[in-house]
């Protein structure tokens, strides 16, 4: 897979010192065209410098610095507007999610079949076994987001959501903080684009590890789900590239569109 797609990884950094430098390194042993963007959310533990040394070592090919700390969202935003790749990916800095993964995420985008691709955790990859409720919770704000959008995903909420570069920018994303995972969801809907699912790992962290997420975001996300799906903010359909799919699908999907 090393001479397909150019991929544009997208790390969004808020104190992930101690974790950052082996999250990447991993990152980049896996054998792909790759180019990593790291986005400094105004981390305060030690993260900028050590996104310096990775930088100058080569390990970062873009390195962007958030003036003040603005969120996840912000961050994913900002490497969105630098992508350079034909298809680019959110990447955690906190070693939950294995980039091994990540070929197997580009294959249905790479063959043509898909234009996004979410990784899921709950399609029977091995996973660490954690919190019971987090596991409830992520269940019934998949099942709520698939009622909004008409998707049959298993899990909304994952990290690696991998798609086309030309689609996620023509989405009117807004979201700052972690609602950019429902809002990327709802955008990928209403601009009908092909969505694929694919297991992968996971390796979650206690509270304890510096895990961040908590139940205030999960009852935040349920008003993400109904404001980004009830008000569509002029999301246009999507056309993928022409080679893309096989000549008479687009021709017939063109063809319908046009009557809609």
């Amino acid at each position: 897979m090393a001479d397909g797609p150019f991929l544009s990884v997208i790390v969004p950094v808020y104190n992930e010192a101690e974790a950052v430098r082996a999250s990447v390194e991993r990152l980049r042993s896996v054998p792909l065209h790759m180019e990593v963007i790291c986005v400094d959310d105004a981390s305060t533990d030690g993260s900028a410098r050590v996104l310096d040394e990775m930088h100058r070592d080569g390990l970062v090919d873009v390195l962007i610095r958030q003036p003040r700390n603005q969120g996840k969202g912000a961050a994913v935003r900002a490497g969105i507007a630098r992508a350079g790749g034909d298809v680019l990916v959110i990447h955690d800095a906190d070693l939950e999610y294995d980039p091994f993964d990540l070929p197997r995420l580009l294959e249905p985008i790479a063959d043509g079949r898909a234009d996004a691709v979410f990784g899921s955790r709950f399609l029977g990859s091995p996973r660490r076994v954690l919190y019971f409720w987090h596991r409830v919770g992520n269940g019934l704000l998949t099942l709520f987001s698939n009622m909004m959008t008409d998707l049959n995903l298993t899990d909304m909420e994952t990290c690696y959501k991998m798609a086309r570069t030309d689609l996620v920018r023509s989405l009117p994303l807004r979201s700052t903080r972690f609602g950019i995972e429902v809002e990327l969801t709802a955008r990928l809907s209403q601009s009908r684009a092909r969505i694929y699912e694919v297991p992968i790992s996971y390796a979650g962290r206690t509270y304890d590890e510096g895990k961040k997420i908590g139940w205030k975001d999960g009852i935040a996300a349920i008003t993400h789900i109904l404001r980004y799906n009830l008000f569509r903010a002029g999301t246009p359909v999507y056309l993928p590239p022409a080679g893309a799919t096989h000549p008479a699908a687009h021709a017939r999907q063109v063809e319908s569109l046009r009557h809609d």
